[in-house]
């Protein structure tokens, strides 16, 4: 193994994942409890003690739920963007400061013997990043929380191994469902969150990408790629899944051949998963 992925949970009440090597074990986001998080990680054999960092995306609560007790079980460094810290400091008190680490888009961090990459993504909070992870040539991106995919985002997803990459609402659900106009507005901006359809036109351009890189380089190998943030109220992984797939068959890409696909669950713990 190289690297691994696993999703402790990943939906709007809360989300966290491990990547994790042979010898480095890292959190990105903890927006679920951090008994939540101990009981998945024990599951997979890791105790508290063995995080070597944890990275955080932006400061919503879910995705920053379980810190503070996290960082009171843990020794291991935090890292974030400069926004992201000062909103962390205000909203999280007693915070060990000299554990907090500030970091910014391509500022590749070592950690363990796994290197780490901060992109910018476009959501409404201060500042929010999210990381690729990498060792030898194996690479894993997690992508959510953010109203369109850039050409940062897209071109550090490309290569991408392993992919998860927010589903979060179909867009006729949300329109026509319950939420508040303004709340409708907000999800469906530039600074909200990836559609079904959304998501479906990213993965459509990166396995356009992929299949023309194949044809120079001769990698047959099929990327894995997991449906994530998932709405409660204005999805389901039924209808994440058949949109998703409509959408890639429409364009000649089929799932089980060009790509592996999977919704994670919202609330709980995915397969691990290795490259």
């Amino acid at each position: 193994m190289k690297l691994g992925f696993c999703s402790l949970a990943s939906g709007s009440s809360g989300n966290c994942y491990l990547i994790k090597s042979d010898n480095t074990n890292l959190l990105l986001d903890v927006g679920i409890s951090c008994k939540a998080i101990k009981n998945g990680l024990g599951e997979l054999g890791i105790t508290l003690s063995d995080i070597d960092g944890i990275f955080i995306t932006h400061d919503h609560i879910d995705h920053i739920k379980g810190i503070k007790t996290l960082l009171k079980n843990t020794r291991c460094p935090l890292y974030a963007s400069h926004g992201t810290l000062e909103a962390l400091v205000k909203k999280v008190s007693p915070l060990p400061y000299e554990r907090l680490t500030e970091t910014s888009s391509g500022q590749e961090i070592d950690a363990g013997d796994i290197r780490v990459t901060p992109f910018d993504l476009s959501h409404d909070t201060d500042e929010p990043i999210t990381f690729s992870f990498e060792k030898d040539d194996a690479k894993i991106c997690v992508v959510t929380d953010t109203g369109y995919v850039s050409d940062a985002i897209f071109n550090n997803i490309k290569d991408a191994d392993i992919l998860a990459l927010e589903s979060n609402h179909e867009r006729n659900i949300l329109l026509y469902g319950s939420y508040p106009y303004p709340l409708k507005l907000r999800i469906l901006s530039d600074t909200g969150h990836l559609s079904n359809e959304a998501c479906a036109h990213c993965l459509t351009e990166v396995l356009r990408y992929r299949r023309i890189r194949k044809r120079i380089s001769d990698d047959n190998g099929a990327m894995k790629v997991f449906l994530a943030h998932l709405s409660k109220e204005n999805n389901t992984p039924e209808q994440a899944l058949i949109t998703v797939r409509n959408a890639l068959e429409e364009e000649g890409f089929i799932v089980g051949k060009d790509l592996e696909l999977e919704v994670l669950d919202r609330d709980r713990r995915s397969g691990f998963h290795t490259v």
